[in-house]
C-alpha cells in the first residue's frame, strides 16, 4: 500500500477531525485492537486534535489493465502518523506505533525464507506461515478473515509488517496455499521512512 508512496504527489490534503468523529475513531480502535483505554490515552490524548491526511494513489490494476484510485487515510497527532485506514476498512497502527505497543494486534509469524518477499512488499503466502519457522495462533485463539495482524519474522524481536488476513488462521493451516496475509505496511516502505507529515 505504501510502496513508492510520495507525500508531495500522493497526499491530497490534511484536515482536522471533528470531535464527534474522533470519538467514533477512538471507539473503533478500542473495539478492533487489544488495547486498554488508558493505553490509547497515552498514545493519543483526548485533548490532542487528530488530523486526517487524505491520500489518493492512482495505480494500474493487475487483473484488468485500467487505472484505479486507492483511498488511504493516515491519522496524525502533531504530525506523527498513528493510524492507517484503507477506504472504510479497519484501523491499523503504523509500524512505529506497533513497535512501541507490540501487544495491540494479534501476532502471526513468517519463516526466514519469506522475509525477503515481505521486505519487497509481497503478500505473505500460507506456506511461509505454516512452516517450521512460521507461527499461527492456536485453534482456541483462531482469527477470522479480515483481522488485522502484526507480522513477525523468525528470529526477529519486533514486527516487520502489518496486514490483514485473507482467510482465517484455521483455513490457512488446512489449505496451506495461496495468499494468507495481505500486506498493509512493512519495514522499509515509504510510510516507515516518514517520521512526520
Amino acid at each position: 500500500m505504501f510502496k513508492k508512496f510520495s507525500p508531495s504527489t500522493d497526499i491530497a490534503g490534511q484536515t482536522p477531525v471533528k470531535s464527534s468523529v474522533q470519538r467514533g475513531i477512538r471507539a473503533a480502535v478500542l473495539a478492533q485492537w487489544k488495547i486498554e483505554p488508558e493505553t490509547l490515552e497515552a498514545i493519543w490524548p483526548k485533548k490532542e486534535g487528530l488530523v486526517h491526511v487524505k491520500c489518493f494513489r492512482d495505480h494500474l490494476t493487475t487483473t484488468v489493465p485500467t487505472r484505479s484510485r486507492e483511498h488511504v487515510s493516515i491519522y496524525t497527532v502533531h504530525g506523527e502518523p498513528l493510524f492507517i485506514q484503507h477506504f472504510d476498512g479497519p484501523y491499523y497502527p503504523t509500524l512505529r506505533l506497533l513497535h512501541k505497543y507490540p501487544y495491540v494486534l494479534p501476532k502471526v509469524g513468517i519463516d526466514r525464507g519469506a522475509i525477503r518477499f515481505l521486505l519487497a512488499g509481497a503478500p505473505m503466502m500460507c506456506p511461509g506461515l505454516t512452516s517450521k519457522g512460521g507461527y499461527l495462533p492456536p485453534a482456541d485463539a483462531a482469527l477470522p478473515a479480515g483481522a488485522a495482524v502484526a507480522i513477525h519474522a523468525e528470529g526477529k524481536e519486533h514486527a516487520v509488517g502489518i496486514g490483514s488476513l485473507k482467510i482465517g488462521t484455521e483455513d490457512i493451516r488446512r489449505i496451506n496455499k495461496d495468499v494468507g496475509v495481505e500486506l498493509t505496511t512493512y519495514l522499509g516502505d515509504d510510510l516507515w521512512a516518514l517520521k512526520s507529515l
